[in-house]
């Protein structure tokens, strides 16, 4: 095909091609890995971490409920848990866990009460489909609970300013992002 273009030409699709790399690159260069930058390290004891939580400052824990082959698990991943903005405000505001749904590893619950993740996440929070993203207040209340990937980054801040700001309190999430909607439309 490149004998087909003019000289002109090779140089313009040059031109784009580079232009692709950089813009790919620029887009990578402006995400971090969640796994270092969203979610925190933890030995599974999450009355401990409540405590960690309130000696931070923090609104309550969210536990992210997961397993490895979710397609919609790593969407969330790499399009909107790898944000700078998304993982900069959820980190100010929660402790933040994985849950593997699937997992043997033994955590201790917010009682402190001994179970596998596995047994946590279906017996205890009844998750049956991935992801859940669970929030918790700071005395291990769940206050909201998200199933699904989100629709974007915007719809994931929401989510949070949601939890932060207590509006679970006075209404549901779906009307929570209608106001938001609203408001970003006027």
């Amino acid at each position: 095909m490149a004998h087909l273009l003019s000289c002109d030409g090779r140089r313009q699709l040059r031109l784009m091609f580079m232009l692709l790399v950089l813009c790919a690159t620029a887009v990578g260069a402006a995400t971090r890995d969640p796994a270092q930058y969203f979610f925190d390290s933890t030995f599974g004891d999450f009355a401990e971490e409540l405590e960690t939580a309130r000696a931070e400052g923090k609104k309550g824990v969210l536990l992210m409920f997961e397993m490895d082959e979710c397609p919609f698990c790593h969407r969330m991943k790499t399009t909107v848990l790898n944000q700078p903005e998304v993982q900069d405000y959820f980190k100010e505001h929660f402790m933040i866990f994985p849950i593997d749904i699937e997992g043997d590893v033994e955590i201790h619950d917010f009682t402190g009460t001994a179970m596998a993740q596995k047994d946590f996440a279906l017996k205890t929070h009844r998750v049956r489909a991935t992801p859940v993203f669970a929030f918790f207040d700071l005395d291990g209340n769940l206050v909201a609970r998200y199933t699904g990937a989100t629709g974007d980054a915007t719809e994931f801040m929401w989510l949070g300013e949601y939890v932060v700001q207590e509006r679970y309190k006075d209404v549901t999430f779906p009307a929570y992002k209608r106001e938001r909607q609203a408001a970003a439309k006027g």
